[in-house]
């Protein structure tokens, strides 16, 4: 039987990922939760239906290396009582908190690629490139700067705070993030998504991104209750997109 040329990326989709949660559903180490490998699963048949492989390895890098991050100096945070909750694995939350804005922008590239507008694509394609380069580049700082973070500073006053506060900032971990941003962009042009020029962008957007969050973090998120670590990262990662997205088309216009 003869399928749909548009119908075969869904498929390829939904047959990949479903080997790829049986092969993580026996491995011992656990990088998600039960109910997050399902909703990674969608994600992945969502992103590998509307960009194929190319977006498909920015996200997974995106995954691999992100929760590898969260492993960084386990012992030290976790005598600090700072480390992730259920041993650094990501639940349903987690999955969509980090990936809506670009699943978000997946849609909308598959949506303007069908009415033949290129340049809408592209831009939405640096947008989805960006957002996971913000999460990355936030996961890392946060993760490194509580690890080894020498001093740790609220990012409104400047004045100290313990490492995992709310929008503290290090240097260490600020560095760490730049670099996590930048690696995640030169994917996403090593696949052919986004022009060299993108890897720059992406990391001034995360840069500028990350430090709104911080700055939601240490203002809004301890006197707003339904301001949730995962909602800031929603709004973080658009941030992120939308910056990026803004800087192509002021450089288009020049």
């Amino acid at each position: 039987m003869d399928v749909s040329p548009a119908l075969q990326p869904w498929l390829w989709g939904v047959a990949i990922n479903t080997a790829l949660l049986a092969i993580a559903w026996v491995a011992p180490k656990k990088l998600l939760t039960v109910a997050g490998y399902f909703h990674a699963w969608i994600l992945g048949v969502l992103i590998w239906g509307c960009l194929g492989w190319a977006g498909y390895t920015v996200v997974m890098v995106y995954f691999l290396v992100g929760s590898a991050v969260t492993r960084i100096g386990a012992a030290r945070k976790q005598a600090a009582g700072i480390a992730e909750g259920r041993s650094g694995r990501r639940g349903p939350e987690n999955v969509w908190g980090s990936a809506a804005a670009g699943s978000l922008c997946a849609l909308g590239i598959l949506a303007l690629q069908a009415q033949g507008n290129m340049a809408g694509g592209a831009l939405l394609a640096l947008g989805f490139v960006a957002s996971f380069s913000t999460k990355l580049s936030d996961t890392t700082a946060s993760e490194v700067g509580k690890a080894y973070g020498r001093r740790t500073f609220l990012v409104t006053t400047l004045k100290p705070v313990p490492p995992g506060s709310e929008g503290a900032v290090s240097l260490e971990g600020t560095l760490a993030g730049v670099v996590a941003s930048v690696a995640i962009a030169f994917v996403g042009w090593a696949v052919g998504l986004i022009p060299a020029s993108g890897i720059i962008l992406c990391a001034i957007a995360a840069l500028i991104a990350t430090t709104c969050e911080s700055l939601i973090g240490a203002t809004l998120q301890e006197t707003i209750t339904w301001l949730t670590n995962e909602l800031v990262n929603v709004i973080n990662t658009l941030i992120g997109a939308i910056i990026a997205i803004a800087l192509q088309w002021l450089l288009w216009q020049i």
